[in-house]
């Protein structure tokens, strides 16, 4: 499986380099992290955590705040987590994942309430499952508009692929028709929005960068910030042609601004919570990025990588400083 991986990496970009201490432990690069994922699994970050009965095959499910539950794709190398935000009267579904499990029954098992999908970005690993559902919300972008007529790529099907699983792919996924299937927003969200879902308020943030549609939740009552792939622990991806890094320069000090009411951070990948102080720490170090002041590691012929504690910066050679 770590030849499958290592190719998988060269398919998106990323070298695979392994270093070895004196008594020869295998250590590896961060971006390579992401080809040896199932090496690593499962996550320390989950240990303290009650698996919940609605998990499945393909998703575990674990309730990480009272009314908030982390749907996690941990066999899957992108290892995405959506999530399930309930409130007395209805909830949001906060992304969808790759399309692979049935994640529309899961919810099912979760809430009987009426529920309303809200994408952190579109991504294919993030609206993978809105097909299943009546009610999306976006902000509408070029971006998010043009994904919601649904595609099939080399790309789609490299996430089902050997490299990219630690697992058999569910019954029912094909890997040479797998895809994201079309999906219509039904209504348009807008930063500053506020969603009242009954005792619970979640505030729409607008943070372009990753992505032009890329958007955050904050519930300012209970501390909580869902980030999407603004920020979680790992490589950010920051090299994609609709990337724009002077958006995200901004977005990331919006964010960070925000860390001093917040109590936990819920990214979009790998680990359902993290510190607020990581959004500082972010902001900082990106600024030090983009003044030159970081050396950084090549890690294929179109990107570098910048490495820190924890989290690392993936970005295309020829971006622009400050």
């Amino acid at each position: 499986m770590l030849a499958h991986r290592t190719l998988l990496l060269f398919a998106l970009g990323l070298s695979f380099s392994v270093a070895h201490t004196a008594d020869e432990t295998e250590t590896y690069s961060s971006a390579a992290d992401i080809g040896t994922f199932c090496d690593r699994l499962p996550r320390a970050a989950y240990a303290d955590l009650e698996l919940h009965e609605a998990s499945d095959d393909w998703f575990e499910v674990y309730e990480v705040e009272p009314g908030v539950w982390a749907i996690y794709e941990p066999n899957q190398w992108q290892e995405v987590i959506s999530y399930l935000i309930e409130g007395n009267d209805s909830a949001v579904l906060f992304d969808t994942g790759n399309g692979i499990g049935d994640i529309f029954a899961v919810v099912e098992r979760l809430t009987g309430k009426p529920v309303s999908v809200i994408n952190s970005h579109s991504h294919y690993d993030h609206i993978g499952g809105n097909h299943q559902f009546d009610a999306i919300l976006s902000v509408s972008t070029e971006f998010s508009l043009a994904k919601a007529k649904g595609a099939t790529s080399d790309g789609h099907r490299m996430e089902v692929s050997p490299a990219a699983l630690c697992r058999a792919l569910p019954d029912g996924v094909d890997p040479e028709t797998h895809g994201t299937r079309p999906y219509r927003i039904t209504a348009t969200i807008s930063d500053g929005e506020t969603i009242d879902l009954g005792g619970r308020t979640l505030e729409v943030l607008h943070v372009p960068g990753h992505t032009d549609d890329s958007v955050a939740l904050i519930d300012r009552a209970n501390g909580l910030l869902w980030s999407g792939d603004s920020f979680y622990a790992g490589p950010i991806w920051l090299f994609a042609p609709e990337t724009d890094l002077a958006a995200y320069r901004a977005s990331v000090a919006k964010l960070a601004a925000l860390a001093p009411e917040l109590r936990t951070v819920l990214p979009a990948h790998n680990t359902p919570t993290a510190d607020p102080r990581l959004l500082i720490d972010l902001r900082d170090r990106l600024e030090e990025v983009l003044a030159g002041e970081v050396e950084p590691v090549s890690v294929s012929d179109d990107n570098v990588e910048f490495r820190f504690d924890d989290f690392s910066l993936l970005l295309r050679k020829d971006y622009n400083r400050l």
